[in-house]
């Protein structure tokens, strides 16, 4: 399906944390090698997120975490059950969770931006609910109401154009280049 997994790895400590283990655990455990990885986000509960989750997590021993409303559909026991705002650390690294209700009850994104203090762009891992040329399906207008809500809310009225969005498909884009669309987005209703 060809999704995106992402391995954030603490350049001080050697620490890992992946988001999304997604796929191919073969290829995820040789991506991962000998970083030792305590945490595994899965950013939402649809299969094509977690795939290789049960054999990553045996293999590293990771935690697993999961927001509550998506976490009873994960194949593993999620170790921590976290929410909106949620701060995650490995290493002298820290990340934090983003809340997006829409996509699926409990969709997450992950937010490294060094608590405010990243010299460079901050970079937003955003699983289904944000890509290139819009925000991910929904079932229902409700949904993608509270969906676009939230991408608006949470991540384009709060971090700047620089930012560096790194969706569970395709390619990356940023928030500058994703911005002026969000009317479209809005008034097309998907």
């Amino acid at each position: 399906m060809d999704n995106n997994a992402y391995l954030l790895r603490c350049t001080s400590t050697g620490q890992g944390l992946l988001i999304d283990a997604a796929n191919e655990a073969g290829r995820l455990v040789e991506l991962i090698g000998d970083t030792p990885v305590g945490i595994i986000v899965t950013t939402h509960r649809h299969a094509d997120h977690w795939q290789a989750l049960p054999e990553v997590q045996t293999r590293t021993g990771a935690v697993v975490v999961a927001h509550p409303a998506d976490a009873d559909e994960l194949p593993v026991r999620v170790g921590r059950r976290a929410e909106h705002g949620e701060v995650l650390t490995f290493g002298d690294c820290a990340v934090s969770l983003i809340h997006l209700r829409g996509h699926t009850p409990g969709s997450l994104a992950v937010l490294y931006d060094a608590g405010g203090r990243l010299a460079g762009a901050p970079h937003v891992f955003t699983g289904d609910s944000l890509f290139p040329g819009g925000v991910g399906k929904t079932n229902s207008p409700a949904d993608f109401t509270s969906l676009i809500t939230d991408v608006t809310e949470r991540l384009f009225d709060r971090l700047p154009d620089e930012t560096w969005v790194y969706p569970g498909h395709g390619d990356d884009t940023t928030l500058g280049a994703e911005r002026p669309h969000l009317g479209e987005w809005r008034a097309r209703g998907w």
